[in-house]
């Protein structure tokens, strides 16, 4: 009996551990719960996991998980959704966070960590105000829609189709009704 019980509480333990490490860095978390204040300007927010079934996450060009995708509520009223991922730099990858309103329409995009010693010029708020106010009917191109950065040119890139491969996402979630 003893045997069980202990191969039963191993097994939950390794099951919690998995579970944990599944969620936003606290550090990260930190910076998101910043961000959402600043962008929505209140404190008074939650932040609720946004559950997408297999079969709709499968149409998607991008990965939308329970761990990286929210509904931001105040007081019980959907205020927007935001939206937490990694993307690719020259050697390491960065963070970055893109925030929806209500409507599906971007109200801020930030990088929230970059790891690489040059292109860290795109987490500028001045060359990030280039996705505000888009929606999923729009696309970005590089040197055309966006402007490039000299030094940065492959987290441009990478930024830029991140955002567009989200946001063709949010437009398949909208048409079929999950958003």
């Amino acid at each position: 009996m003893k045997i069980k019980n202990s191969v039963t509480y191993f097994f939950y333990l390794i099951s919690l551990f998995c579970l944990m490490s599944l969620q936003v860095p606290s550090k990260l978390q930190k910076k998101v719960r910043k961000e959402i204040k600043k962008t929505f300007e209140t404190t008074d927010f939650v932040l609720k996991p946004f559950f997408i079934s297999s079969q709709d996450k499968e149409s998607l060009p991008i990965v939308f998980s329970e761990e990286n995708f929210f509904c931001i509520q105040i007081a019980e009223q959907v205020v927007g959704y935001a939206f937490v991922e990694k993307a690719p730099s020259k050697t390491a990858d960065f963070d970055f966070m893109v925030v929806l309103d209500e409507n599906l329409i971007i109200k801020k995009t930030k990088v929230l960590i970059y790891r690489e010693e040059y292109g860290g010029e795109i987490a500028s708020k001045r060359w990030l105000k280039q996705f505000n106010g888009k929606t999923n009917a729009d696309s970005f191109a590089y040197k055309k829609d966006i402007s490039a950065i000299s030094g940065a040119t492959i987290s441009v890139q990478s930024m830029t189709n991140a955002v567009n491969n989200f946001m063709k996402s949010i437009g398949i979630l909208h048409k079929n009704n999950v958003l």
